[in-house]
């Protein structure tokens, strides 16, 4: 996992609708960059609607908001479709962002070891920088955690 203070890896990966996205384009403002391992499976559905639900909050913030996984440009489609997400879902098959940022790691489930896309979420500062890190994070309370830190962070200002 990249540590607070690094620069956030640029990348460029198509959206849900094969717009190239990079991390770059957003300089000048944060920007919120999530890694998850699967559209529409619970866990997952649950934190994009989660995303989906704060969203206006970050649409006030100008915080865009950009899903990483590594399922197909069609697979994101379908899954913001599906769910109505307003915001970025990024494919990364090969894996350049996911392993960028750390977020492709030997998981454990039910004593099978496997390498997967580990649930993590990054805040990048308008500078490029990494901010903040949530690891291990829950998908129901990912988004209002960053909220939430957002605020503190206004109020110590």
């Amino acid at each position: 996992m990249l540590t607070p203070g690094t620069m956030a890896p640029d990348f460029e990966l198509p959206d849900q609708d094969g717009n190239p996205i990079r991390l770059s384009d957003f300089r000048g403002r944060k920007a919120v960059v999530y890694f998850y391992p699967k559209d529409n499976t619970p866990g997952c559905t649950r934190q994009a609607c989660a995303f989906s639900a704060a969203f206006p909050e970050y649409e006030k913030l100008n915080i865009p908001v950009i899903g990483i996984s590594r399922d197909s440009q069609a697979s994101h489609r379908r899954f913001a479709d599906r769910h109505s997400l307003p915001f970025i879902l990024v494919s990364d098959p090969e894996l350049t962002a996911i392993e960028a940022y750390g977020a492709w790691q030997e998981k454990k489930l039910y004593g099978k070891v496997s390498m997967g896309v580990v649930r993590s979420t990054y805040l990048i500062d308008e500078e490029g920088r990494v901010e903040k890190v949530w690891t291990k994070v829950k998908p129901d309370v990912n988004a209002q955690e960053i909220l939430d830190y957002l605020r503190n962070r206004e109020k110590e200002s």
